[in-house]
């Protein structure tokens, strides 16, 4: 512990008469000092540091730092139920925390994922943190906290509900459902009986009750939605090119900038739990300058930095000229696309060509690496993969000039399969000149539970943002599957069963494509609501 930094725990008591418990570090000089608060589930010594400096670190630097359990988790009474909890909480810890001695009345947020989202939460008419940093989260509990293209994130919705369960198990003192949960996870075998052991042990938490709305043909997410008054206030956004919360990142951004805010996004080499160095400093200076320097000039205009993934380097959108304006491609194939990856084709002009037949077997399914779902996310080289028999490849010549490709991809493609039910998975990746690697660069999915076998039908496929530089003599590829196990669960075929791992019950399905109406298109990643900053 830093020997300039003291610490101490205090409690908070709700106006329903429930506990909050929380953390406090602070420097041993006089205060009162600017708070930084962390709200989070997972327990306050811990306070995230699987991503974040200690405590202390950030106490060295002048500020108090309160991390606290939310309800019913941790040291904190009640029970947890969620998101639904936050609102008031929230409101209340920020009156508790700007009310305490050691505290100046300045107040900023940080924290990521669940951190992240109660940050954002507040009761109507609240006071607004004087500046928040929300980190790899979103607002809807479907598209940022739950689901792609109607597809579960199997792998890693299990593991986190389970994570929870397992918190829940030990705060009742049931060891031996902490034991079997923990042993599913360090075994693998939660990929297979996740789905159990949640409704045996956490039946009524966020995870299960999700993965049981995702095979619902209803459509009743919930969307959370933070207080316009408190997006307006200075906001800095972290994400990850590789973290399945970057679009739950990207719509908070365009929140912020449709309720007038001016919010700060950095978008880097991350996934959700591994970051790249520098974020805590970027932190320490956003909180400096809104907390510390309120006297110096305000930044006009939102503020934007992104890792291209192929150069390795920071850039500014709008600011990199790219050499060609395409962003449009077309899908062509003689029958052969799918074991032959030279033979299907991503042409530069209209119309797409030909009609492809994709076998997904069950018992192997197409294994998922790398991107933002499976459980080794990041950089991958897809070569062995797009090898396999059961996925189609198409790609472009080699590019005659350098080009710079940036923005949400999106496949357009006319498909059916045999059976009611089948997934289409898509990657999108780079060849580089006189290299055989193939880099993936973002991968998308989309579930499809009530298939007409006989009739062709326009599927869009939406995929993971990106910004990558294409040199000359490097190529664009898009590979097709009909799986991407244990990212997503494997789509049986049938209504009769749900998505779940391999099983007896899933079916052979035969994915037809007709590549005539295809197309990828590459759409801006932000907005024009934001584009004066570049006039």
């Amino acid at each position: 512990m830093n020997q300039a930094i003291s610490y101490k725990d205090q409690s908070l008591s709700l106006i329903d008469g429930i506990k909050l418990r929380s953390r406090l570090w602070m420097p041993k000089d006089d205060g009162p000092w600017p708070a930084l608060l962390m709200r989070q589930p997972y327990g306050r010594k811990i306070a995230s540091t699987v991503t974040y400096a200690h405590p202390s670190w950030w106490a060295s630097h002048g500020y108090l730092v309160i991390v606290q359990d939310v309800r019913g988790q941790g040291a904190s009474e009640g029970e947890f139920i969620g998101f639904d909890q936050e609102s008031s909480d929230t409101t209340q810890t920020h009156q508790w925390v700007r009310s305490l001695p050691e505290c100046n009345g300045l107040l900023g947020t940080y924290g990521f994922s669940y951190q992240g989202l109660t940050q954002l939460l507040g009761e109507e008419g609240s006071q607004p943190p004087d500046c928040l940093a929300p980190a790899m989260t979103g607002t809807y509990e479907d598209e940022h906290w739950s689901c792609e293209g109607g597809a579960y994130w199997w792998h890693i919705g299990l593991s986190w509900g389970l994570q929870l369960a397992a918190q829940k198990q030990k705060r009742l003192k049931e060891l031996k459902g902490w034991e079997e949960i923990r042993k599913s996870l360090q075994t693998g075998s939660y990929l297979c009986n996740g789905p159990e052991l949640l409704k045996k042990y956490d039946p009524n938490g966020m995870a299960y009750k999700w993965l049981a709305q995702s095979e619902s043909k209803t459509n009743q997410w919930k969307i959370h939605k933070p207080l316009t008054t408190w997006t307006k206030q200075p906001m800095l956004l972290i994400a990850g090119w590789w973290d399945p919360h970057l679009k739950g990142i990207l719509d908070i951004y365009q929140k912020s900038i449709s309720n007038g805010g001016q919010p700060e996004i950095h978008i880097g080499p991350a996934s959700h739990l591994e970051w790249w160095k520098g974020t805590n400093q970027i932190q320490l200076d956003f909180f400096n300058f809104h907390l510390k320097d309120k006297k110096s000039k305000v930044k006009k205009t939102p503020s934007k930095k992104l890792w291209n993934l192929t150069i390795h380097s920071w850039e500014t959108p709008g600011k990199t000229k790219s050499s060609i304006k395409q962003n449009t491609w077309f899908l062509s194939s003689e029958g052969l696309a799918c074991g032959d990856t030279d033979e299907g084709l991503l042409r530069s002009h209209p119309p797409g060509k030909g009609y492809i037949d994709l076998v997904h077997d069950p018992w192997r399914p197409v294994p998922a690496i790398g991107g933002h779902l499976s459980p080794t996310p990041g950089e991958a080289n897809r070569k062995k993969i797009d090898e396999r028999g059961d996925v189609a490849t198409f790609t472009s010549t080699p590019f005659k000039e350098d080009a710079i490709l940036e923005g949400i991809p999106k496949l357009c493609i006319h498909a059916t399969s045999d059976q009611k039910g089948f997934d289409l998975f898509i990657a999108l990746s780079i060849i580089l000149k006189n290299q055989s690697n193939v880099q993936q660069l973002s991968t998308g999915v989309l579930r499809i539970r009530d298939n007409d076998p006989h009739i062709f039908l326009k599927r869009e496929v939406t995929l993971q943002p990106f910004l990558a530089t294409f040199h000359k003599g490097s190529q664009l590829r898009i590979s097709v599957s009909g799986a991407s196990w244990p990212a997503i669960a494997v789509n049986p075929g049938t209504d009769k069963y749900p998505c779940v791992g391999p099983s007896p019950n899933c079916l052979i399905t035969t994915i037809a494509m007709d590549l005539n109406q295809s197309r990828l298109q590459i759409q801006p990643l932000f907005t024009n609501i934001d584009s004066q900053e570049y006039l």
